[in-house]
């Protein structure tokens, strides 16, 4: 099945080799046609990245090593200073690789040596390749360590050494990189943390492979056509068929996260937005939330919702399209009762966050998995950890993995938020985020995120569609509260503030 027109496609090393056999078994392209073109398309980025000064090439002995000798040759034909360092000695390198060494004009490659990058001014990274999976061994992990302490920038041709193509992650030395040509097509290595932290901005070379082939993708970037999709109030919409919102949390010291979540939602084009919270602190919500209704539910009285309170929660949620559990929830034992009851028992979307996750800690399929309409959940990497019983160091390490055994263990729709926000379905597939807004690093994003979501859900988007066009205008408005005065001073209103401008632009 094919990824969506608004997806960019990212592809997995595996796959990447299929269409490289699939262009020159079936489509009859020579290697050393796609490793010319890899090479001089290496050659530009290196050209607009560093446009002057001595360039260092550190060359392995796979395809990754040919690329880049032919960019070096490349740049030695239009007067750089380029030196070619080996890792591994010229005879080890693939015939191809080889081939290119013959064409190679001016001093000749030398074995890699330490403190041979010392006069670079770029260095280019065409060690490891897509090819290469966990620790580097040696020699290659000291030359990788070397060059990550180097004073001069690198670039890297088609993924830095030390990072998995596949997953991003980082078992061993890797580089740092200002930039990172892919070739034919970005890798999702790229942009899922780690990786991405060591990518740099990525500039895709075109190296002459066909359309087609027989790769099919399972993961992408969101792009922007995704929020087209986007149902739009038209002159025969009411606020009932505009979306109906129901947000359930809140608790005593914790009332702001669900009033944003409430007006992410409105904000976002919900038509009808409703909050039940403990009955005490209804005049705290009333005072914030003008156009939302609010609901009292029961309570232990000390301002958390009780476990008593199932029945009147599910008829406050009867008229909703979709419905957000867990902003301001508290990990108070009666409240987190209270969802564990609930969530498999609503019967439209539901969005679960905050504390709503923490009820849900280890018992994932066993309050999910059943449930018949959609789920999507909305963990960072701590909340992933408690649900999946790891620790929150290891769900970074290897966002990826963990973020799909969520999904497939809940036959939820999983959103690990992040710079690279993954959004993972139950079959596998993930849609990933391009991030770079760092205006979002600050309390209550993840509610007005949460609210997001659930109006597009409310409005009838397919949950793919849904969370991806949430995740997606969620990083705009971003973006945009950031750009008057940088990131440092956007708070979370300010992100809800800017939501209209990001749907519609």
């Amino acid at each position: 099945m094919s990824l969506p027109r608004w997806m960019e496609p990212l592809l997995e090393a595996g796959e990447m080799r299929e269409i490289d056999r699939w262009a020159i078994n079936e489509r009859t392209i020579a290697v050393d046609e796609l490793m010319e073109r890899a090479g001089e398309g290496l050659a530009g980025v290196i050209s607009r990245r560093a446009p002057a000064g001595r360039v260092v090439f550190v060359c392995g002995k796979g395809n990754n090593g040919g690329d880049g000798i032919v960019a070096a040759r490349v740049l030695r034909q239009a007067g750089r200073d380029v030196e070619v360092l080996l890792v591994w000695p010229a005879e080890w390198m693939g015939s191809d690789a080889q081939a290119q060494l013959k064409k190679l004009p001016g001093a000749k490659p030398v074995a890699f040596e330490a403190g041979r990058l010392n006069k670079a001014q770029v260095i280019v990274d065409c060690v490891l390749g897509t090819g290469s999976s966990g620790k580097p061994r040696s020699p290659a992990d000291q030359v990788i360590s070397e060059m990550e302490a180097a004073k001069a920038p690198v670039i890297a041709a088609d993924v830095p050494s030390g990072v998995d193509a596949t997953t991003g992650e980082v078992e061993g030395p890797a580089v740092h990189c200002v930039a990172t040509a892919a070739f034919h097509r970005p890798k999702v290595g790229l942009w899922v943390r780690p990786g991405k932290e060591y990518a740099g901005e990525v500039d895709i070379v075109d190296i002459g492979i066909p359309r087609g082939g027989p790769a099919r993708p399972d993961a992408g970037l969101i792009g922007s056509g995704v929020l087209r999709e986007v149902p739009r109030r038209g002159a025969t919409s009411t606020k009932f068929s505009s979306g109906n919102v129901c947000i359930i949390g809140g608790s005593r010291g914790l009332t702001g996260a669900p009033a944003m979540t409430a007006l992410a939602a409105m904000r976002a084009g919900a038509g009808y937005v409703t909050v039940g919270a403990p009955a005490s602190l209804e005049l705290s919500f009333t005072v914030r939330l003008l156009e939302a209704m609010v609901v009292g539910l029961p309570e232990d009285g000390d301002g958390h919702l009780d476990a008593s309170g199932l029945e009147p929660v599910l008829k406050a949620v009867v008229r909703a399209d979709a419905v957000v559990l867990g902003p301001g929830l508290s990990k108070n034992p009666q409240s987190q009762a209270l969802a564990r009851a609930v969530a498999p028992r609503i019967d439209v979307p539901l969005v679960v966050d905050a504390d709503g996750l923490n009820a849900l800690a280890g018992q994932l399929e066993e309050i999910l998995a059943g449930r018949r309409w959609p789920t999507v959940l909305t963990p960072h990497a701590g909340e992933l950890g408690r649900l999946l019983e790891v620790d929150s160091a290891e769900v970074e390490r290897s966002r990826l993995r963990h973020v799909r055994e969520a999904a497939a263990i809940s036959k939820a729709f999983v959103v690990l938020k992040g710079d690279d926000t993954l959004v993972a379905a139950p079959s596998g597939r993930v849609a990933i985020s391009r991030g770079r807004a760092p205006g979002l690093a600050t309390a209550g994003t993840g509610d007005v995120l949460s609210g997001v979501i659930g109006a597009m859900l409310a409005k009838g988007m397919p949950v793919a569609q849904g969370a991806c066009a949430g995740v997606y205008a969620h990083l705009r408005a971003g973006q945009i509260a950031a750009a008057p005065h940088g990131p440092d001073g956007v708070i979370a209103s300010d992100v809800i503030a800017s939501l209209p401008a990001a749907l519609s632009a």
